[in-house]
């Protein structure tokens, strides 16, 4: 169960999710802010295991698939462009990160993007090796372009509404994975100063978009 405890909605089952900080392979992974150095290799922390916000999940027979899904996310603004991963969770409902840090990953358990309601893409942003996908994610703007790319050959294209940082224990569940009357996206890492003794970032890292055609 997430610190951030569960939304109550109709037809709505929730789960553990996205992006408090975790670690694979060797290193620490840092799911950062850019202006957060990544911790260097001799320095790595232990493993950290993620602590993670609520994920909203649509019930079964729920119709979220009429876009087709999402293949690669397009960030000009930032140089973005990533092949896009498919997230799902593990047997405690945690969603599991991206297992490479130069792709972006797409939580297939939410929203598609282009259908209604909050699409939610994942990336890390650094490494003990440097500069990972969403390095630079703090750095749009309102008005910048997000292009999500589908199996079917179209493009959803976002703009963006707004970038944010929040603590970890402040997380904005409700506004992130809460239902929306239109399609939205949502791309999310982590942000702030990293604590060696939590062996975690403190921050996420919150961009909103909503689709623009």
């Amino acid at each position: 169960m997430s610190r951030h405890g569960k939304l109550r909605r109709p037809a709505l089952s929730l789960v553990r999710g996205l992006l408090a900080g975790t670690a694979v392979a060797a290193g620490a992974v840092a799911l950062g802010s850019p202006g957060a150095p990544a911790p260097a290799a001799a320095e790595a922390p232990p493993a950290a295991t993620a602590t993670v916000p609520a994920l909203v999940v649509a019930e079964p027979g729920t119709d979220r698939t009429a876009a087709a899904a999402p293949v690669r996310v397009r960030v000009p603004a930032i140089a973005v462009n990533s092949e896009l991963l498919r997230l799902g969770t593990d047997a405690s409902g945690v969603l599991v990160p991206p297992d490479d840090f130069t792709r972006a990953g797409w939580f297939a358990g939410g929203a598609v993007p282009g259908d209604i309601g909050p699409a939610v893409v994942a990336g890390h942003v650094d490494s003990v090796d440097g500069p990972a996908v969403f390095y630079r994610l703090r750095d749009l703007a309102p008005g910048d372009e997000v292009l999500v790319d589908r199996a079917d050959g179209t493009t959803a294209r976002f703009t963006v509404t707004g970038v944010g940082r929040y603590p970890k224990d402040e997380f904005p569940t409700e506004a992130v994975y809460g239902p929306t009357p239109r399609a939205e996206l949502r791309l999310v890492t982590c942000g702030g100063d990293f604590d060696r003794a939590r062996r975690s970032y403190l921050d996420n890292v919150v961009v909103t978009a909503v689709l623009s055609g």
